[in-house]
């Protein structure tokens, strides 16, 4: 079901008691899971309201409610940055919707975030390394998932094979994947708490600086490469090295070698899954779309060469691409019923630009990886901007 902005301002008038709208605007999130929208009331506070799109959406904000309760004021007050508070939620039907207060900063696209000073750079790489630095309790009391390395090997490996069972999936890309989720050397990383749903729209900024943190749907104990997926998926080389610099010398456990590597298989694997999305809910846009994007990543790997993966190359004979299987039709999604708005709202202001103002003093990076940062022959689509 999806929700217009006038109509998720009226569920928040339910959701939090004696607010009242009086503008309203559409917010970036991921568009298959949820709508979403920000407020402006009558007394000039401002509010995100998200509103998921089906069951397993309505259960991952469920899950969101539980890991911001887990984070309390003195483990808030050592992170660099800020996280959302919820302010109320409603519940129609069988989905939850969350209406949180409103943050600081806005979001930038990564073009916009690669083009910004190198401070701003810093700021990401140390804000990725106070997540992932976060206590494993945190987590485990919170009794969210957490993987250890050949558990999450494993766990790839059947969503391959889930993947594979579609016929839609070019075959060169499932030899490719197939053989660096075989490849043990490259799994050998410490599991720590990562985000797992990271990307430029979760991230908001202001001033240069990273301010705040949101969309905490997905976190667990897991391989941190998957909050690089987005970066690596951007082929802003300078921008990544910026980031990894900063992030591997606030860390306190050492990175292992071949995180970027893992990135670059995770950004590509997404779109697989963004594929076995598409047909559990009949979506066949998102089908489509995910189709495209799968064979415009083969032919840009077939052409190019693509990013090393595997630790261990390809073999040569199961190095040349072979065509996608015929498409099957999906499921037709069923007919959304649309509730009627019970505000009137006007459209909501644009806050103040803060992106010009003075960026941070730029300070000299550590050397670059030379094999395992490269991502300039990765072409790969950002399934989250989509």
């Amino acid at each position: 079901m999806r929700r217009k902005p006038i109509e998720l301002a009226a569920i928040a008038t339910a959701a939090v008691p004696g607010l009242t709208p009086t503008a309203v605007s559409s917010a970036p999130d991921d568009p298959a899971d949820f709508d979403s929208a920000l407020l402006l009331d009558s007394e000039g506070k401002r509010w995100r309201v998200r509103s998921p799109r089906h069951a397993e959406a309505s259960a991952r904000l469920e899950t969101e409610f539980l890991v911001l309760r887990a984070f309390a004021p003195a483990v808030r007050a050592e992170l660099p940055f800020l996280m959302p508070t919820v302010a109320g939620s409603v519940r129609l039907g069988s989905l939850t919707t969350f209406v949180y207060s409103h943050l600081s900063g806005s979001t930038r696209s990564v073009e916009e975030l690669a083009s910004e000073p190198d401070g701003l750079a810093r700021e990401i790489g140390s804000a990725l390394a106070a997540v992932h630095d976060l206590p494993r309790s945190l987590v485990s009391n919170a009794d969210l998932p957490s993987y250890t390395p050949n558990e999450f090997r494993q766990r790839r490996l059947n969503e391959l094979d889930q993947a594979a069972t579609t016929g839609k999936i070019p075959a060169a890309l499932l030899r490719r994947w197939e053989h660096a989720m075989e490849d043990v050397s490259l799994w050998r990383f410490n599991p720590c708490v990562v985000h797992g749903d990271l990307h430029e729209d979760n991230l908001l900024v202001e001033s240069g600086r990273v301010t705040a943190v949101t969309g905490w749907t997905d976190l667990r104990i897991g391989d941190p490469a998957d909050d690089f997926a987005w970066l690596v998926a951007s082929n802003e080389q300078d921008f990544i090295d910026a980031v990894l610099t900063s992030y591997t010398s606030s860390r306190r456990d050492a990175p292992d070698q071949h995180l970027l590597r893992r990135a670059a298989l995770s950004a590509e694997f997404a779109l697989a899954q963004y594929l076995v999305k598409g047909l559990a809910a009949g979506d066949q846009a998102m089908v489509g779309e995910a189709e495209d994007m799968l064979q415009s990543l083969a032919s840009d790997i077939a052409e190019f060469g693509g990013q090393p993966i595997s630790v261990e190359p390809l073999p040569a004979k199961e190095a040349a691409a072979a065509p996608a299987a015929d498409a099957t039709p999906g499921v037709q999604a069923p007919p959304a019923v649309q509730p009627q708005p019970a505000v009137h709202v006007a459209p909501i202001p644009v806050e103040p630009d803060a992106a010009g103002s003075k960026a941070q003093e730029a300070q000299a990076g550590e050397a670059k990886a030379a094999e395992d940062t490269s991502t300039a022959a990765i072409s790969v689509i950002n399934v989250n901007r989509r």
